[in-house]
């Protein structure tokens, strides 16, 4: 029977009865400098990360080698009497962390001056005193690299810094000691804490000492599947000998998966054809073998892993990243750290499925506290349309995980009829789900299992069918008018939100305004949907029916009339959007008319021209026209379906670069409401085309086919422009709520208990209702904490698009063909021209021609869309923003295509195809910016 239980005789080279050594410490008040893996003083800050998980774990009766661990404080006093810390700070200033050459050369540098340097004596002797303590003098160990920041549950270090094998004597732990120091500015860990916005000055460096285990086989363990996410697997990776050779990558291990529920263990052999061992006083080698046909685990062994796995994810309460070895039949524990590349599992057991909210708003960034109950107030106000009103956030329908929305599908998916519709509506908003519900559909566990519905749903449905199908016969009929009394419906919606916001506004007591403003908010936002829901379901229903019918005529049709079919939807009027971007080159039209603010938009920075129209110092004509424009759009932002992001009357930075842009163009052909007019007009040629080209064949039964399909072409394309009028109505409603919070989030600033206003939207509204009963709480660490976490998830490269329950991850877009990258076509046209990838438009200014590539948009992207020869998005469907947009302006434009953003670089040449949904990369190498002039018209027309 293997053995994982701590065991206080470790292995051979261990010193007996040292359980309990002195713990050396520096003169002048510093913590110890050394402690031992027992030690009940150890903390994050003077072990580090790898060494405060063995003391962790040693304390917590795992079996690991002993040890000690040198603390951060030796590193601080060695950098200090070598005159290191100002040096260190001059080497690293101003490194880009992409110029790899000028990593390599400040790591050099500073590494020289390490090695130069002297260990001061307290440091030598607190050493040398534990290392008698504990080991024998010919102890064979292992010296480790722990920073302070490394193995935290939210970022992973590991393998940034050095480990030292096989290391005997004390001058040779001493020589490995300062090496580890050094380590800590490897040109990998400088870039790396840039990247990430770690402070180089705000990291120190403890080091680990431990008996290095002999061990027969070693490796690692995951008690996560890190490729899936999958929380029911463990995964093993091991191989002969000591882990070096598997760890760093030059070893093919064996590998096992292994069910953890069922035990059921998955092998695959590895040649393990390379094997480190330890050489006879000190030092290891690294060899080549023949490939090894043999597991270097057996069944029995591989159980006892997993089960020691669980018992250290039960320990840290999260899936770990364990290494291990064995030694004369017992499994030593060398280290535990969090998974990090693990998304978190939104809370509803193993049986549930979620997609995700932000994907199919084009926007995965984290969302604010404040934000999302904001967000579940809305949609909780949906489930009164056919039925009693439920809060989608307190029934599990709508969870937080990462910081981030998802809403909870599986019983819609298990639903017979469910399982048949959502995969067909859902790849609209984003292309992978329809791959991915149809990947789940294949399992046994997903299958469709029951298809009669609730009595109480059949009764909802059918309320809100009276409600919505008897206005369907006007929308179809009379369009123009229908859409109008939508407009009137959402005007009355806006006049009662700003009524509650005025009344919560007006006592004297700042706490009652807060609470007012809470109710107003949960009034205003909760009310919202039901009446949306009713006066946009009869227009975008019958449009969206419509355009269905006409593309799949035009399949049949052939390519050519499936060209034509999406270039009808050029131009749509009533786009409140495309109404926006018009307005704003209004703007900048009245700004080219006056010298004086057409010479402040073409000398000065966009950040000193919102500072001047801050203060009111823009020349009169541009400062009333960009008032006048804030009056009419400044709700907007950039992620503004967030209530706590920023709006543009707050900073209108965007807002003057994108006039900065538009106040450039001299071309009458280029303005905005000339491309709009031209998309407008190409529609109704298109619409033309169409019909001659289904009449082709002659017959009555050709002509009535297209006669049908002009009908259903001029309805549509009255009805399908209302597409963004309920979202501009809920951020509307969201502006005159944030504007409102805003207040009194100062009053709170002024009260003591926040530092900033817009801190207010780091608390829940719940929190809100009883700061004034509970004021002596602290709500600075609450939301100090919130941001650190919200911040820590915004650097998260990628998002999934679906979780299950188990924990799986789903991030697949459409994947390549022949070599190309491909996704979703949404925008008919060819493009080519250079890449210019975006994460935040507020930014960037995108030269014109360049192809935009993007994890998402929403309306605040679109001034960017005018120069843009083409798109990219990383999420999207047919009738998300982005591509509705595109349509408008003829944009060639692909969506849904995994990982957009890391696989494409700014620089690089491409060409994409709007109608194949197909990527073709051309030239790695950076060029001169392609005119608008050069986009290829593959007959869509594109610009």
């Amino acid at each position: 029977m293997m053995v994982f239980t701590h065991d206080k005789a470790g292995p051979v080279g261990a010193r007996d009865g040292a359980a309990d050594p002195r713990e050396s410490t520096a003169a002048g008040g510093r913590s110890a400098l050394t402690l031992r893996f027992d030690s009940a003083a150890a903390t994050l800050e003077s072990c580090g990360g790898k060494g405060i998980n063995l003391v962790r774990l040693t304390r917590a009766g795992f079996k690991v080698p002993p040890g000690f661990v040198v603390s951060a404080d030796a590193y601080r006093l060695f950098v200090s009497a070598n005159d290191l810390t100002t040096r260190l700070g001059d080497l690293v200033a101003g490194v880009d962390a992409g110029d790899v050459a000028a990593l390599e050369a400040a790591s050099d540098r500073i590494r020289r001056a390490f090695a130069d340097g002297a260990i001061p004596v307290e440091v030598e002797e607190a050493v040398r005193a534990a290392w008698e303590q504990t080991f024998e003098p010919d102890s064979a160990l292992a010296v480790r690299s722990s920073a302070t920041a490394e193995d935290l549950p939210d970022l992973s270090f590991a393998g940034q810094q050095d480990t030292f094998l096989n290391v005997v004597g004390l001058d040779a732990v001493m020589e490995a000691l300062v090496s580890c120091w050094s380590s800590l500015w490897t040109a990998r860990a400088i870039g790396y804490r840039t990247r990430n916005g770690i402070p180089h000055e705000g990291v120190a460096l403890a080091a680990v000492v431990q008996l290095l285990v002999p061990a027969r086989a070693s490796g690692v363990l995951f008690t996560a599947n890190p490729l899936t996410g999958a929380r029911t697997e463990t995964v093993i990776d091991a191989t002969w000998g000591l882990g070096e050779a598997l760890v760093s990558g030059q070893v093919e291990p064996d590998h096992f998966v292994v069910d953890s529920e069922a035990g059921r263990i998955s092998r695959s052999v590895g040649a393990k054809t390379v094997v480190t061992t330890a050489v006879p006083g000190g030092g290891v080698t690294t060899s080549a073998r023949e490939s090894d046909p043999e597991l270097s685990l057996s069944d029995a062994e591989v159980r006892e892993l997993v089960a020691l796995g669980r018992s250290v994810a039960d320990e840290y309460g999260s899936p770990q990243d364990l290494e291990w070895a064995i030694a004369d039949a017992t499994i030593y524990l060398l280290q535990a750290r969090a998974i990090t590349s693990l998304y978190p599992v939104p809370t509803g057991g193993s049986e549930a499925l979620w997609f995700s909210f932000g994907a199919i708003q084009g926007m995965l960034q984290p969302i604010t506290p404040l934000g999302r109950d904001a967000i579940s107030m809305m949609l909780s106000g949906v489930t009164e349309l056919v039925g009693p009103r439920v809060d989608l956030g307190r029934s599990g329908y709508l969870t937080p995980a990462g910081e981030r929305l998802w809403i909870r599908i599986d019983g819609i998916v298990h639903h017979r009829l469910g399982g048949r519709i959502l995969p067909r509506v859902l790849p609209m908003l984003e292309p992978s789900f329809g791959e991915i519900l149809a990947g789940l559909a294949r399992e046994s566990g997903w299958a469709p299992e029951h298809g009669r519905p609730s009595w109480a749903t059949v009764r909802g449905v059918a309320r809100l069918a009276a409600q919505v199908v008897p206005q369907i016969p006007g929308s179809v009929l009379a369009p123009v008018r229908r859409r109008r009394g939508m407009n009137d419906a959402m005007a009355a919606l806006l006049a009662d939100a700003q009524r509650r916001e005025v009344e919560a506004g007006t006592d004297a007591d700042p706490w009652v305004r807060l609470a007012a403003r809470a109710r107003a908010m949960r009034a205003t936002l909760e009310g919202l949907f039901p009446v949306v829901v009713r006066a946009f379901v009869p227009i975008i229903g019958p449009g969206m029916a419509m355009m269905v019918s006409v593309k799949a005529t035009a399949d049949e049709a052939g390519d050519q009339a499936q060209v034509l079919a999406m270039e009808v939807l050029r131009g749509l009027p009533g786009n409140v959007t495309t109404e926006m971007d018009l307005a704003l080159w209004r703007t900048a039209a009245d700004i080219q008319a006056e010298p004086a603010s057409l010479r402040a938009f073409g000398e000065l920075e966009a950040a000193e021209l919102a500072d001047r129209y801050a203060a009111g110092q823009l020349p009169a004509r541009a400062q009333g026209a960009v008032a006048a424009f804030l009056a009419e759009y400044g709700m907007r932002g950039v992620g503004e379906i967030d209530l706590g992001v920023p709006r543009w009357r707050e900073n209108p930075i965007d807002v003057m670069r994108s006039l900065q842009s538009y106040t450039q163009i001299r071309d009458p052909d280029q303005a905005p409401d000339a491309v709009f007019a031209r998309g407008a007009a190409r529609a109704a040629r298109a619409t033309d085309e169409l019909g001659a080209l289904l009449t082709s064949s002659g017959g009555v039964r050709a002509r009535a086919r297209a006669g049908r399909v002009r009908f259903m072409i001029g309805r549509m394309r009255n009805l399908l422009g209302a597409r963004e009028t309920p979202k501009f109505t809920m951020i509307q409603a969201l502006g005159l709520v944030r504007e409102g919070l805003l207040a009194s989030g100062g009053d709170l600033v002024s009260a003591g208990v926040l530092d900033r206003a817009e801190d207010v939207f780091f608390l829940h509204v719940d929190e809100l209702e009883r700061l004034r009963a509970d004021p002596a709480e602290v709500w600075r660490t609450v939301v100090a904490a919130r941001r650190d976490l919200a911040d820590r998830e915004r650097r998260r490269r990628q998002v999934p698009r679906v979780i299950a329950g188990d924990g799986r991850a789903f991030y697949e877009g459409l994947g390549s063909v022949d070599g190309a990258m491909s996704g979703s076509p949404v925008s008919p046209g060819t493009a080519e021209g250079l890449v210019r990838v975006v994460f935040d438009p507020q930014a960037t200014h995108l030269l014109p021609g360049e192809i935009l590539v993007c994890p998402g948009t929403d309306p605040a992207w679109t001034p960017l869309f005018l120069s843009a020869g083409g798109l990219i998005t990383e999420v999207g469907g047919m009738m998300t923003h982005g591509s509705v947009v595109a349509r408008e302006y003829g944009i060639p434009a692909v969506v849904g295509v995994h990982q957009a953003t890391a696989r494409l670089h700014t620089g690089q040449r491409i060409r994409l195809d709007g109608m194949t949904g197909t990527i073709e990369i051309l030239d790695e190498t950076p060029g001169p910016a392609v005119p608008a002039s050069e986009v290829v018209d593959g007959g869509a027309g594109a610009r």
